[in-house]
Order: C-alpha cells, then sequence, then structure tokens
C-alpha cells in the first residue's frame, strides 16, 4: 500500500512539472488598434490592456494614476509613436530605462511617412500596407520576449497578413467604384492622410494633422470655397472628435442654398464599441470604406 501511494505522489509530482501553468506576457498598449494587433499575433499566449477607448482622442490624451499602474506591471508596451500620444511621450522615454517599451512605428522608412512642417503624420494604420509593417514589428517584439512561443506567433502573423493584403485589395476596388471628380474626403482633422494617398483620394481636414492644433474662420471659408467649387455633396464627422465645427460648416454651406450633407461618422483615432462591427482593425476599416463611399455616391440609408 505505501508503495502503491509512493507511486501516486512521483506520478502526481511527474504530471505537475511537466504542465506547468501556461505564462502569459502582460501587454499594455496606447490605442486600441495596436491592442487588436498585439491580440491577433499573441492569442492566447499574450493579455492586452488598451489605455484609450471608444471615443478617445489620442492627441490629447493623459495618463491617469490607473494607467501608470497598467504601464507600470506590464511585460511590453507598445505605442503608436510620430507623436501621436503626444503628452505621453516623457512617460514612454523614463519607462524605457526599465522595461521594454516600443513604438510599432519606428521601424517604417521615413520615406513612406507624410510630413507636414517638422512632423510626421502619425496616423499610418489608415494605409494598410504601413500597418502590415506595424505588425511585423509588434512579432518581432513578442519572439524576442517569448522565444519559445515564436513559431506559434510567426504562424499568426502570417494568418494576420493574408487578412490585411486581402482587406487592402478590397478597400482599393471599393473606392475606385467612386467617380475620380468625387473622390474628395472632407473630415474635422488631417486623420486619413495615408489612406488618400494609398487609395487615391483627395483628403482636407478642418483641423491638422493632431487635434490639438488650432484653426480660423480663413480656414473654414477656404474649405466652403472648395467645397461650392468642386460641388462636393457630402463631408464627414469623427467619432473621437466633436462634431459640432462640421456641423456648422455644413449649415452654413445649407443656408447659402446649396446641398452639402453629413455623409456619416469615421472612425478615425479610436476603434468602436463592442458589438458595433468596428470593434476591431477589419471591422474599423470596412466600416469607413462603406460609409465614405456611399456619402461620396450620395447614397443614403
Amino acid at each position: 500500500m505505501n508503495l502503491f501511494r509512493s507511486l501516486l505522489i512521483g506520478l502526481s509530482c511527474t504530471v505537475l512539472l511537466s504542465t506547468p501553468a501556461k505564462a502569459q506576457l502582460n501587454i499594455t498598449t496606447t490605442t486600441g488598434m495596436i491592442a487588436d494587433l498585439v491580440e491577433n499575433i499573441g492569442q492566447e499566449h499574450v493579455t492586452v490592456q488598451s489605455l484609450m477607448g471608444v471615443g478617445v482622442d489620442p492627441h490629447l490624451y493623459k495618463a491617469t494614476q490607473g494607467d501608470m499602474r497598467k504601464l507600470s506591471r506590464a511585460d511590453i508596451i507598445f505605442y503608436n509613436g510620430l507623436h501621436l500620444e503626444g503628452k505621453m511621450q516623457d512617460i514612454f522615454d523614463k519607462m524605457s530605462r526599465k522595461k521594454t517599451v516600443v513604438a510599432v512605428t519606428e521601424s517604417l522608412p521615413k520615406s513612406n511617412l507624410i510630413k507636414y512642417d517638422s512632423l510626421h503624420d502619425p496616423h499610418v494604420w489608415f494605409d494598410i500596407t504601413l500597418w502590415q509593417s506595424a505588425a511585423d514589428k509588434v512579432t518581432e517584439i513578442l519572439v524576442k520576449k517569448d522565444a519559445q512561443n515564436a513559431i506559434f506567433y510567426q504562424k499568426n502573423l502570417e494568418k494576420y497578413q493574408q487578412k490585411l493584403h486581402e482587406l487592402n485589395q478590397w478597400v482599393s476596388s471599393e473606392i475606385n467604384s467612386i467617380p475620380k471628380a468625387n473622390r474628395v474626403l472632407i473630415t474635422a482633422h488631417d486623420a486619413f492622410g495615408y489612406f488618400g494617398k494609398a487609395y487615391g483620394l483627395e483628403v482636407m481636414g478642418l483641423q491638422g494633422i493632431s487635434t490639438a492644433g488650432e484653426f480660423g474662420l480663413q480656414d473654414i471659408k477656404q474649405l466652403k470655397d472648395i467645397i461650392v467649387q468642386r460641388d462636393i455633396k457630402a463631408v464627414f464627422v469623427e467619432s473621437s472628435v466633436s462634431p459640432k465645427f462640421i456641423e456648422s460648416l455644413v449649415k452654413g454651406i445649407q443656408a447659402e442654398g446649396k446641398n452639402l450633407v453629413i455623409g456619416g461618422e469615421l472612425y478615425s483615432d479610436a476603434m468602436g464599441a463592442k458589438g458595433s462591427g468596428a470593434d476591431n482593425y477589419i471591422g474599423m476599416v470596412e466600416h469607413n470604406v462603406k460609409t465614405i463611399r456611399d456619402g461620396l455616391l450620395g447614397k443614403r440609408h
């Protein structure tokens, strides 16, 4: 009996030693788009928290005490970079001395970036090919931090890259269905520069690449003149930017007897709420493209 008990105990110990608890990398990201990227590649080997939720403007975001705790507990911090999270850069610089802190845009060739004055446009996720490069960067860091699961991460990357490749082709096809003369995208701020460059739209924003920038009456007048001269039928609001200035622009033009409407709401600096269909990167892109296509074609839902 004692021998049997000893064998059972030995067998139990062997089982416990051979099946250790699954370790997960604790990852904190700034935006939902980056969180979605990490989740697609890391899957069950990562736990991911995003600091910035639905409708949050990363240009103006300030870290809370709760955010600081999440950042301090993270094994890896992924942020966008290119001054998107301008008010948090000092935090990232300090934390990088003690832990892995990575801007997903840091490996992008400068020749592929749009530059306004002295600043690069940070909204790179709107060019799907650039976001594919960001996926490569995330995978590189996960492999470095968790080499034993390197093959797992690489396989997930390949699957996700294929989905992004197909998405890129679909976006091109949808935008090409809009007559060239109608491919003018006007929004609250210049978040869609990469989108326009990649897919052949002329893009204009009431504000610059950061919502922290200011604009005046002259900016509004210039935009009104362009809309009237080009006979533009629709402009768009953004989920993370107050719609009041775009709404005011539309009312002003309508008061002059011109036909202009708000073509819909676009997700620019943040994804949609759970269940919206735009609560992941691919869904967000699909929503934006359908909204832009229908708005510029004059379709009403």
